[in-house]
């Protein structure tokens, strides 16, 4: 009697597994195509964006004019003349080549006598003081090129701090805070930042050339993972039938 109820119990949780099957297996592959689909997205986002950072450089005008239609600009080799307002650096906490210490948001103020401000680079926590480093406060009209890096509307992450304007350390890259903190007027400050190439500084900092084009790409793993699970569910479940049909 045991036995047979036994049995019944198996058989009732075959056919359960069974009907789940198309489910399970419709899951798995819809999970597995949608990888497939964030590839292809996440391919052509990083072509674009190698296409962005390696084409000529685009003036300030031609950066604005693409922000007016809606395009990213985000990495896109850029250049701006102007002169840097050294006494407004605002300092960004930061970690380059294994290194502790910050990058410099100056203003660059334009023929137009308006402003942007430029990521000049690194420098040591040690060296946050401008007086530490006074080779590097180069005067006169500059040409700065690199790359074009979009604002940010809000703070990345619960877990990123509040930036510390009264000792003028920045968390996250506020530019309206950045802005006011160095009382210049927003609406004659430009809606994006340029991180400046690696030209090398006299003095040696800051260092340019930080910006990190560091995309991950792991969705063709991420593919492969759930269509594998479809084969293997499909396998088990022919192998069950089998094993059942011999018994």
């Amino acid at each position: 009697m045991a036995e047979a109820g036994e049995t019944k119990r198996r058989t009732w949780r075959f056919w359960l597994a069974l009907i789940l099957l198309p489910a399970a297996l419709l899951i798995l592959l819809s999970l597995g195509t949608w990888q497939v689909n964030r590839l292809q997205w996440k391919e052509a986002l990083l072509a674009d964006i190698q296409e962005r950072s390696t084409g000529p450089a685009a003036d300030v005008a031609e950066v604005e004019r693409l922000l007016a239609v809606g395009q990213s600009v985000d990495y896109r080799h850029a250049t701006a003349v102007g002169r840097y307002m050294h006494h407004r650096e605002r300092h960004f906490l930061a970690t380059f080549e294994g290194q502790s210490g910050f990058y410099l948001y100056t203003p660059l103020e334009l023929a137009d006598g308006r402003y942007l401000f430029v990521n000049r680079g690194f420098v040591p926590y040690d060296r946050k003081d401008p007086a530490t480093r006074p080779q590097g406060l180069i005067e006169g009209e500059q040409t700065v090129t690199g790359l074009a890096r979009a604002e940010l509307t809000e703070k990345p992450s619960s877990l990123v701090p509040d930036n510390d304007e009264k000792a003028n350390i920045f968390y996250w890259k506020d530019l309206s805070r950045m802005t006011a903190s160095v009382g210049l007027p927003a609406d004659r400050v430009l809606p994006f930042f340029l991180d400046a190439d690696a030209t090398p500084v006299t003095g040696g900092l800051p260092k340019g050339g930080v910006t990190a084009i560091d995309l991950p790409n792991n969705h063709l793993q991420y593919a492969i993972t759930w269509y594998g699970l479809a084969f293997a569910l499909v396998a088990v479940t022919i192998a069950g039938l089998v094993r059942r049909r011999t018994e």
